[in-house]
């Protein structure tokens, strides 16, 4: 399934629905309020609800080519069936309990970033970056974005930049897991991208510190969709790609990643991993500050991480 929080247009309410046949699919109104309208409530609700969900879409293909989307009700006469003109999209899981950052994942990332030049950067030494067990940082929940929103660049950053991940949303309350079980704890994948004001990020570094850097209004775009695991054949070999208004800047695959899925989940159940906790992959090589000439985001670039299987995430800077 291709998991989805949306608003219908004219409604406040988010509600917890799938992608089927290009049209959103209201879940809650589908099984006639057998599925939570929060997708939080609905991954903390376990296996059970997500059967009721996969149940109820199964027949729907045909159904949905019977006649216009409007005119698809339930038995109770409820719509369940939107275009994406009619709804509003958000983040998959749009208020995560915790973003658990995996740094340097990537080992062509690292040296990559051991280049730049900024003194600050410098004075961190990347060279002796430890690969003994993943490492990483917190990000703040509220930092959270969808596919398609307008990112302003924030006014303490002259140096904006862009790291295409690969998320990993936790569907069972986990501590301690072993890597061998570790899957089983997982919802699913979406796509993610790592908005980085690369300047401050460097100061905080300087300090052996980091937030604001990594953690500013719509910094990590989630998206579009939470696709659930059984529809990813092989989670170790996807291709990412980031564009930058169509120019290709990454092009990677998950397999490059020193610690796969399963070392992650396992590594960071050291402390206990909730229904719609994130864990990134962190960022193949590629971003704007391994650049000779860095050519950082600005206002009217558009940036589409792609990954195989799991969509493209769009996200609009602007001022």
């Amino acid at each position: 399934m291709k998991l989805a929080t949306f608003k219908k247009k004219g409604y406040d309410a988010p509600t917890t629905g799938a992608f089927l046949e290009n049209l959103y699919i209201d879940l809650p109104a589908l099984t006639n309020g057998e599925v939570p309208s929060s997708m939080l409530d609905f991954l903390w609700a376990g296996d059970a609800t997500m059967r009721k969900a996969r149940s109820a879409l199964e027949g729907l293909p045909a159904e949905l080519e019977k006649g216009s989307p409007d005119a698809l009700k339930t038995s109770s006469g409820k719509r369940y069936a939107y275009r994406p003109d009619e709804i509003e999209l958000m983040a998959p899981v749009p208020r995560p309990g915790k973003i658990i950052h995996t740094a340097c994942n990537f080992p062509a990332h690292l040296k990559e970033l051991a280049t730049w030049s900024e003194p600050e950067w410098k004075s961190h030494d990347w060279k002796t970056f430890s690969f003994e067990h993943p490492t990483g940082f917190l990000q703040a929940p509220s930092s959270i974005s969808a596919s398609g929103a307008k990112v302003p660049v924030p006014h303490f950053t002259k140096q904006l930049d862009y790291e295409v991940e690969v998320a990993t949303i936790i569907g069972k309350e986990a501590f301690r897991v072993s890597a061998e079980d570790a899957l089983d704890y997982v919802a699913g994948f979406a796509v993610f991208n790592d908005l980085s004001a690369r300047d401050i990020q460097a100061r905080e570094h300087s300090n052996r510190v980091i937030y604001l850097g990594k953690s500013f209004n719509g910094s990590c775009p989630l998206g579009p969709y939470l696709v659930t695991k059984d529809e990813i054949a092989d989670p170790v070999n996807l291709s990412m790609k980031l564009f930058v208004n169509g120019e290709l800047r990454q092009d990677s695959n998950t397999s490059q990643m020193q610690y796969k899925f399963a070392e992650m989940v396992s590594w960071w159940s050291n402390t206990t991993l909730e229904p719609g906790d994130v864990i990134t992959s962190g960022s193949p090589p590629g971003v704007a500050a391994g650049m000779k000439n860095p050519r950082w985001l600005q206002s009217g670039d558009v940036v589409e991480g792609v990954v195989e299987g799991l969509g493209t995430l769009t996200t609009h800077i602007v001022k």
